[in-house]
């Protein structure tokens, strides 16, 4: 199905740069730090609800934690993150697995001359891991993190220190992809427009509310859509 894109979303320019968020886009994960953040809460004495948490999963622990245990002291939060995350990196993230088409999908951006950046809102120790599974390190132009920044999404800092590396490239010749409405938030915040993908488990409503331009099952279905999406739209209508 095509869909067609809010006014908004068309800047008038071929889009030269795609920023790519990673868990839940490209990585299937959510469930895995849903159930790490579950874990960890419980060791610290709070009984947090599983979906409860999963609304949370695309923000990274400065913005997830004050967002469900709002009396948290700034201690008590850097000592639970700290658990989360060594937790995570040990019992989880070794159970990762990739969505199919992410490298094709790339190969795809990359011969059409558009850059491929990831940005994410895990540390830089993880987006390294999930390059190496991917495959894709020859395909990706930068990665920016949480350690490259002071707040994690749905704040814009992640995507706005994304381009800067991109410069002279901007917001307008640059899309995201991501799979959560932090990630729309966020991009929008830095002036930049979505597209989402339903892989992160976000219902399209809130996919669509947050702002996103259009929704893919995730990359296979982007990859297979590639000529009429919003990536490639532009490009195509200048070449006519």
């Amino acid at each position: 199905m095509t869909e067609t894109p809010p006014p908004e979303c068309d800047t008038g320019r071929p889009v030269r740069a795609v920023l790519f968020d990673v868990d839940g886009t490209l990585v299937d994960t959510n469930d895995l730090h849903a159930a790490a953040w579950r874990e960890a809460f419980l060791a610290f004495g709070h009984d947090v609800p599983a979906e409860t948490i999963h609304f949370q999963v695309g923000k990274g622990g400065d913005n997830l934690i004050p967002a469900l245990l709002p009396d948290a002291t700034a201690d008590e939060q850097a000592k639970m993150e700290a658990f989360r995350g060594d937790l995570y990196k040990r019992d989880y993230m070794p159970r990762a697995v990739p969505f199919p088409g992410v490298r094709p999908l790339f190969e795809a951006l990359v011969a059409d001359g558009i850059k491929v950046v990831l940005a994410s809102s895990s540390s830089k120790a993880e987006v390294r891991f999930y390059l190496a599974m991917l495959g894709v390190e020859d395909l990706v132009t930068a990665f920016t993190s949480k350690d490259d920044v002071e707040s994690s999404k749905p704040c814009p800092d992640i995507f706005e220190a994304a381009l800067r590396k991109l410069a002279p490239l901007t917001a307008d010749d640059t899309i995201v992809v991501g799979d959560s409405p932090w990630d729309v938030k966020a991009a929008s915040a830095a002036g930049l427009r979505t597209l989402a993908f339903r892989s992160g488990g976000f219902a399209d409503e809130v996919l669509r509310t947050a702002g996103a331009c259009a929704l893919y099952d995730g990359p296979g279905d982007l990859l297979d859509r590639y000529p009429t999406s919003l990536i490639a739209a532009r490009e195509a209508a200048d070449a006519r």
